[in-house]
This record gives structure tokens, C-alpha cells and sequence, in this order.
């Protein structure tokens, strides 16, 4: 009787425990680790490089690819959007997947594509114009509200477990970004594009959500920064907005965040300075938030220029000694790499076709030509290089790979008034534009290849796809004519490619599970898993 009743007893425990689905538990120190077959962050581990050490999946197999499941985000259309978008970076723990859109996060059976939870919210304002994903800590996953909130939710259940507004919707703040996990830190920035508010980043307790830090992105009164500015005021108002993760180094524990754009956008002549510390690479400490310090790679911007590429971190041999390096292909056009233990430069070089600067101040930043902001009559400058979509970088090859356009522009003037506000202007594409995915060289900024996609539809630079790259050589990403491409990471030779329902427009991941190594990213409404076939 005894063992018959132990049995069941057994058998219930077991029962509910298979109900529940896999029991999700991230060691926040596991994140800055070596890489594994796990992608915990949103670029896979600290680093920004977006390299996957999986080894299943090579140039020899990769025509074998086949799609395994996928899964369609069936919440019908987003208020402001025809159709819901995949923009975020899955994350992939213990056997699950967590994905987001706007107002939803999904947890998903990696192995079958299955739901395992859903968790929606009604937001109050805030602009629906993408997500980038969860963060993870322990048992709970961190979500960002389109409206400010900071939600905490059990990654197990989807369970809410506490809530934080940390900006105001009714200034039109707004949040998009994927929050970033470091030690005991929630950290998250902010977006709120030409509406003349200070961009921040906030640090929130994991547990509790008690606030920790604050740092924001336009110096306060008493800060020397502020003679980049005319007066306080202006950069009260002047932007610098967080919209995308930064990258961290655990031995250094510093943050490296990029700044979004100047406000007034276009007409800078109400805010005369360089405009500290928007455009920039800023290294934070992690528990204090103290910038420790900066790089502006858009001194004065008047174009939009919003520097949110994410900054990859590596390590190299410069004229002879070990250095800690840090990367970005800039939206302004410009390739920087930058020791990241000073924020000295090491290498500042375009990557486009561009005519905007003068020269390099003795810092090496890159000085603007006057006659080429927006005005009145039109001024022609070049369209944004890149987007936000991730970069990578491969440690075999020592390059940096990142999906570019080259284009031009017509900037106008619409208010040149002496204290301008909003945008101020607006910027009309001219011309063909064309897509060229580079692959470059962070110790010279030279292209050591680069692949000069097809110009069928002069698609826009929104669309650009993230990328992936792998230790067997591979180059993983997407086009504009919904193909899904795989490179030679070397080389640049297409080994592979597969028209899918739309655009790749997420982050691009690889994970393993059950000894079966996945590419798994977003296109539309639907997240994609391929794996080799027989």
C-alpha cells in the first residue's frame, strides 16, 4: 500500500512538473562567461560580438539547412502598425526561448516552436515602434513597456511579479530597448526621439526593483560638460536617448552605452557646442553609474546621426602589446575603434562614401562642415550608414562585419527660429541607395571584403538585418528580397541562401539542444528555427 501510494505520489510530482514546461534558472554570473550553447543576453554574451562557438553547423553541411518549426505571433495588428514586427533578439535558456514584440512577451518550447506562456500588456501611450527583448536574471525575465514600465515577470510561469514606471509617457518618453542584466543591475534606457527631453539610464534591483543609479546623457549644473552646451537649458532638452543595449566588461566592470541623437534634431543652431554627451561611447561604472569616459563620434550632429550601434568589444595586439579594444560602425558613417580601458582612439576611418567632415579634432573625433547642415534651400548629405540592427564580429577572422547603405539625402531647414525645437528639419532621400554588407578590419578600418547586394527594390535603411557569425566560418543574415544568406566569414563566397515570408528584422541566434545545433531569428510576424536536415 505504502509503495502504491509512493508511486502516485511520484508519478503527480512528475505529471506537474512536465506541465510546468523546463524550469528556467540564469546564474547572472554565467552571463559574462565563456560562450556556450546557450544565448542569455541580447548579443549572446557581453561582448557585442554576436559569435557563436557551435561547431554542428559548418561550410561544408550548410546546404543541408532546412527550417525545423516556426512560430507566428498571433496577436493580430499593433495600434500604429499594420502587422506585429519581430524586432527583438530571442533569448534561448534551459529549453526556452523568450520573444517580444510590442505589449507581448512569448515564452516557446525551443525544441518544437510550442507557447509555453504568454504575457500581454495595455499601455498608455507609448510608441509602438519595435522591441528588442527580455533580460534575465535568475528566474525572472525584465521586460520594457512601449509606455515605461519596467515589468518583472516569472520566466517559468510568466507570472508578474512587480512593476516600475521609471519615465513619463505624457513627455513622450518611450522604451523599446531589451533591458541588460549585470551582477545585481537592471539596467535600461530610454527613447524619445526629437520631443527635447535628457536621455538616461537607469539601474534597478533585480529583486526589489528599488532604484540604484541614474546617469544622464546631457551634463547637469556644475558639470564642465556643460560649456558643449550654450546654457543648462539647452541641455535639459538636448536628447542623448539610450534606445538600444550597451555592451560591459566584467574585469574592467564598465558599462560601454551608445547615445542617440541630438535635440533639436535637425537645426543646430540654437544649441551651438559639441553637445556633450549625446552622439557618444560612454563608459559607465556598473554600480555607481559615474562615466568614467567618452567618445563622441558626432560632435554637434544635425542629421540624425543616432549613435546607437552597438559598441563590440574585443582584445588584439597593437604595434606589438596586448590592448583592450573597443569597436563601432557608426551610423555617421564612420569606423571607430577605441581603447576601452582610456577612450583613447586608436583607428577612425569611413566606412561609406561620405563628404561631412573636415578632418579629426585632436581627440579624433570627427569635425562637421557648417555648410553642410540642413538649411532652407536644401543641403545634400548622406542618408544614415547603418541602423540599429547588431553587428558582429569574429575573433578567427579579426573582422567586424556590419550591413551598410550608401545614399544621399536632401536636408531641410523648417524652423530657423533662434531656439528652434522638434526636429526642427527633416532629411528627403534622393537617388538610388545601395546595400553593402562590409567586412572590416577594426585595426586599420579597411574593408577586407565586402558583398554589394543587388539594388532591386532601393530599399530603405530600416530594413537592414542583423548578423550572426560562428566558429566554422559562417556568416549569418538576411538581405532586402527576403532571403536568408550564410557567408564565408573569410571570404565573403554565399554558401547558402533561402527565401523566407519576409525580411529578416530581429537578431539572428544559434543554440543547441539535444545535441542539434539551431539558427533561429525573426522575419515579420514569424520566428524562424533551422537546423541540418538528413
Amino acid at each position: 500500500m505504502r509503495q502504491a501510494l509512493t508511486a502516485a505520489i511520484f508519478l503527480a510530482l512528475w505529471a506537474g512538473a512536465q506541465a510546468e514546461g523546463p524550469r528556467v534558472f540564469l546564474d547572472p554570473g554565467a552571463i559574462g562567461k565563456a560562450r556556450d550553447a546557450s544565448w542569455p543576453t541580447f548579443n549572446g554574451d557581453y561582448t557585442g560580438q554576436r559569435y557563436s562557438t557551435l561547431t554542428q553547423i559548418d561550410a561544408g553541411n550548410v546546404s543541408r539547412l532546412e527550417q525545423q518549426w516556426t512560430f507566428k505571433v498571433g496577436v493580430g495588428a499593433q495600434r500604429g502598425a499594420p502587422v506585429p514586427v519581430i524586432k527583438c533578439t530571442p533569448l534561448f535558456v534551459n529549453g526556452v526561448l523568450y520573444i517580444t514584440i510590442p505589449d507581448h512577451v512569448w515564452a516557446v518550447d525551443a525544441r518544437s516552436g510550442t507557447e509555453i506562456w504568454h504575457y500581454d500588456w495595455v499601455d498608455h501611450g507609448g510608441h509602438l515602434v519595435g522591441q528588442r527583448g527580455v533580460g534575465i536574471w535568475k528566474s525572472t525575465a525584465f521586460f520594457l513597456t512601449p509606455d515605461n514600465w519596467l515589468i518583472a515577470l516569472d520566466a517559468n510561469t510568466g507570472k508578474e511579479l512587480w512593476k516600475k514606471n521609471y519615465a513619463d509617457a505624457r513627455k513622450q518618453y518611450f522604451s523599446t530597448a531589451a533591458p541588460l542584466i549585470v551582477k545585481n543591475h537592471v539596467i535600461v534606457g530610454v527613447g524619445g526621439d526629437a520631443m527635447d527631453m535628457p536621455g538616461f539610464l537607469k539601474a534597478f534591483d533585480p529583486a526589489t526593483g528599488d532604484e540604484q543609479w541614474t546617469w544622464w546623457s546631457t551634463p547637469r549644473k556644475g558639470d564642465p560638460a556643460l560649456k558643449t552646451w550654450p546654457n543648462e537649458n539647452a541641455s535639459e532638452h538636448g536628447g542623448g536617448m539610450t534606445w538600444m543595449p550597451g555592451t560591459y566588461d566584467p574585469e574592467l566592470n564598465l558599462l560601454y552605452w551608445p547615445t542617440g541623437n541630438t535635440n533639436p534634431v535637425f537645426a543646430g543652431r540654437g544649441r551651438p557646442g559639441a553637445n556633450l554627451w549625446t552622439e557618444a561611447i560612454v563608459a559607465l561604472d556598473a554600480d555607481t553609474g559615474k562615466l568614467k569616459w567618452y567618445y563622441q563620434v558626432s560632435p554637434h550632429d544635425t542629421h540624425d546621426f543616432d549613435n546607437t550601434t552597438a559598441p563590440i568589444l574585443f582584445d588584439a595586439m597593437v604595434e606589438g602589446k596586448p590592448r583592450k579594444l573597443l569597436a563601432q560602425a557608426a551610423r555617421n558613417g564612420f569606423f571607430v575603434t577605441l581603447d576601452r580601458v582610456t577612450g583613447k582612439y586608436v583607428v577612425v576611418k569611413p566606412y561609406v562614401p561620405l563628404d561631412w567632415s573636415s578632418g579629426l579634432s585632436k581627440q579624433g573625433e570627427p569635425m562637421p562642415i557648417p555648410d553642410k547642415d540642413p538649411s532652407v534651400g536644401g543641403s545634400i548629405n548622406i542618408v544614415n550608414a547603418t541602423n540599429w540592427q547588431a553587428p558582429a564580429y569574429n575573433p578567427q577572422t579579426g573582422l567586424v562585419y556590419v550591413n551598410a547603405v550608401e545614399g544621399k539625402a536632401i536636408y531641410y531647414l523648417t524652423d530657423d527660429s533662434a531656439r528652434p525645437s522638434g526636429y526642427g528639419g527633416t532629411g528627403v532621400g534622393i537617388g538610388p541607395e545601395q546595400r553593402v554588407l562590409h567586412a572590416i578590419d577594426p585595426l586599420t578600418g579597411r574593408d577586407a571584403w565586402k558583398h554589394v547586394y543587388p539594388n532591386l527594390e532601393n530599399a530603405p535603411s530600416t530594413l537592414g538585418p542583423s548578423l550572426l557569425t560562428t566558429a566554422t566560418n559562417l556568416l549569418i543574415t538576411g538581405d532586402d528580397q527576403r532571403n536568408l544568406i550564410v557567408y564565408s566569414a573569410d571570404k565573403g563566397e554565399v554558401l547558402w541562401h533561402h527565401e523566407l515570408g519576409a525580411n529578416e528584422s530581429g537578431g539572428v541566434i544559434s543554440y543547441e539542444l539535444d545535441g542539434k545545433q539551431y539558427v533561429l531569428f525573426g522575419a515579420g510576424d514569424t520566428l524562424y528555427a533551422f537546423g541540418l536536415g538528413q
